[in-house]
């Protein structure tokens, strides 16, 4: 925190895409205030707000705005696909503009509002080298040695991909939770389990790295996406049904573009007793 006690509200925003739900902090002129304490209280859905992911909105040399992302349980995220998109759409307003530039861990990446309102994000071309990802030894990246034959793609996080008859059927608690902390994902590693339901369209599911089930996740569709693709399973523009909504992914030669709805849903105050206990 910028104070050891802080006696003034901390406005937030509480937004989502598709599901995928964000408390949004904007630090723009100021400190940036986010710690892993600060995350895991707000990330709390019963003694805090709640969120999958938490974003920081930071102020960025060369482009609109940056973005610092961090999960339920307080560590830190390489990326945040949906946060992006509910982020980009809230400063576009702002601006009165329909196109933002923004920094990640990524790099300097663009969104645009569509004539249609739904707001598109270039996420980055996919790491597709077993070093980047990261996994822990060299192996085929669209068949890992790991048991049911998953793919791993990174998009900022790492992802592992598994591809299977019936997405309903698979026991996300279980089986997600499991390959987490695989051993060959060293920085531990997102889970989707996908199946092919008609031509360039996928049904997924996710278990999040640190927030564990989600109902949606951007940088997973992203990469099960480029997966289905190499593995010969769809095109480059795939459409995605997940648990909170469809998202659209188009693998183009400037990078991964992802479309879906952004919601604004509420806006609220941490209060100063909050935050101090958090001192």
């Amino acid at each position: 925190m910028r104070d050891a006690r802080p006696d003034a509200p901390l406005p937030f925003m509480k937004m989502h895409g598709a599901g995928n739900d964000f408390v949004i902090l904007d630090s723009r002129g100021r400190e940036a205030v986010t710690t892993p304490a600060l995350a895991a209280a707000l990330g709390d859905r019963h003694r805090g707000v709640g969120f999958d992911q938490l974003a920081e909105i930071r102020d960025a040399e060369g482009a609109d705005f940056a973005l610092d992302f961090w999960n339920s349980d307080g560590s830190r995220a390489g990326a945040c696909g949906n946060a992006s998109r509910c982020v980009a759409d809230h400063v576009m307003a702002g601006l009165g503009r329909d196109n933002v530039t923004f920094v990640t861990e990524r790099g300097r990446l663009s969104a645009v509002r569509r004539a249609d309102g739904l707001v598109s994000v270039n996420m980055g071309a996919p790491i597709l080298d077993w070093c980047g990802v990261p996994l822990s030894e060299e192996v085929d990246l669209m068949h890992l040695p790991v048991a049911g034959d998953p793919a791993a793609v990174g998009m900022g996080n790492p992802h592992c991909v598994f591809f299977v008859p019936d997405a309903e059927a698979v026991d996300l608690p279980r089986d997600g939770a499991a390959m987490e902390r695989h051993p060959l994902f060293p920085k531990a590693t997102n889970v989707e389990y996908a199946s092919v339901t008609g031509p360039d369209r996928l049904r997924m599911r996710v278990w999040e790295r640190g927030a564990g089930i989600t109902l949606a996740c951007g940088s997973g569709a992203c990469a099960t996406a480029v997966a289905a693709h190499l593995r010969g399973l769809t095109g480059r523009h795939v459409t995605l049904d997940l648990d909170g909504g469809t998202l659209e992914i188009d693998w183009r030669a400037d990078g991964v573009w992802m479309t879906g709805p952004t919601a604004h849903v509420f806006d609220g105050w941490l209060t100063p007793a909050f935050l101090a206990a958090l001192v």
